[in-house]
């Protein structure tokens, strides 16, 4: 039988990866709520969704809904609106009976994840974190690899890059407000950092050589490896001329000298988090909650660029 599912910040960008994640899993979108009304590709999932522009009439409808035959109730709710708000619809989800799949990040403080987890003991609901990259093929063969030599005790020398190129948009809309997004580390990268910490291990030392709100730079020691990170939304920075409508986007990890570039490989990975939910096995608070903890101590520790040793290759000039 299929799962009715509900949806908010149904008008943002990640949004469409959710509702083809709903529709090639077989469940339903029974209500969906965005500020914004132009959301019209809700007609590609359905006819017959409940559309509310107001999040309270929104949680009423899934009040009542819950109140309603079983049939009629809603077991999930996917959570696409801005970061600041993703632990407040957690916390609504729970409270009309559903669990939680939450977008990135799970929360932008980490002090809002132990009341998160008192709420999930209260009603007997889980909640769900999209940690796509976990379930990239490439990345989870790698992580295989670094397991079965992990014996060794290697430490590997990792330089990470990302680079998205964003036009002024952004820092206009909430993702450019520090306190609604949690900054170019939380937004941007938060599952590079979740990535890192999944295949080498738990954080010790790090630094920032450099922040500002196109770019961050700097380097962490993990277990089982020394990273140099750069983080950037500046277009000039890619690795090829950007042109608007073609890719915008690039994605590397080097490891020991030898780059594996995982640009491509992203079109189904919302299915496949899906796919681990329902089948009980997605990522909850306890596998969230590093990323959340290094990303915040990353955001809060004054930049310090003198340890040119440490610095990523693209830090090479001094607008940088």
């Amino acid at each position: 039988m299929p799962c009715n599912f509900a949806l908010t910040g149904v008008g943002g960008y990640i949004a469409p990866r959710h509702l083809k994640a709903i529709r090639d899993t077989g469940n339903l979108l029974v209500a969906a709520t965005d500020p914004k009304d132009s959301v019209g590709l809700l007609d590609q999932f359905g006819f017959e969704t409940g559309f509310f522009t107001e999040f309270e009439r929104f949680d009423r409808h899934l009040e009542k809904l819950r109140r309603g035959p079983e049939e009629q109730r809603v077991h999930y709710l996917s959570i696409c609106s801005p970061n600041y708000l993703h632990d407040a619809h957690c916390r609504a989800a729970l409270r009309v009976g559903a669990h939680a799949i939450c977008e990135k990040p799970l929360v932008i403080n980490p002090w809002n994840l132990a009341p998160l987890e008192e709420l999930e003991a209260e009603t007997n609901r889980r909640i769900y974190n999209v940690l796509q990259l976990r379930v990239h093929p490439t990345l989870m063969q790698l992580r295989e690899a670094l397991l079965r030599e992990r014996s060794s005790g290697k430490q590997h020398d990792v330089v990470l890059t990302y680079i998205t190129a964003r036009g002024p948009w952004y820092h206009v809309s909430w993702k450019g407000q520090l306190d609604k997004s949690g900054g170019v580390a939380t937004n941007i990268g938060i599952h590079f950092f979740d990535l890192l910490l999944w295949l080498f291990g738990p954080a010790g030392e790090y630094r920032v050589h450099h922040a500002d709100t196109q770019r961050m730079t700097g380097f962490l020691e993990l277990e089982h490896a020394r990273v140099r990170w750069f983080l950037s939304l500046d277009h000039r920075d890619l690795p090829f001329t950007a042109e608007p409508g073609k890719r915008t986007t690039f994605r590397s990890i080097t490891i020991d000298g030898q780059e594996l570039e995982f640009t491509e490989g992203f079109s189904d990975l919302h299915t496949r988090i899906y796919e681990e939910v329902l089948a009980g096995r997605g990522f909850g608070i306890a596998d969230a909650r590093p990323s959340i903890e290094l990303v915040y101590n990353l955001r809060t520790v004054a930049p310090n660029g003198n340890d040119d040793g440490l610095r990523h290759p693209l830090l090479t000039n001094e607008k940088r």
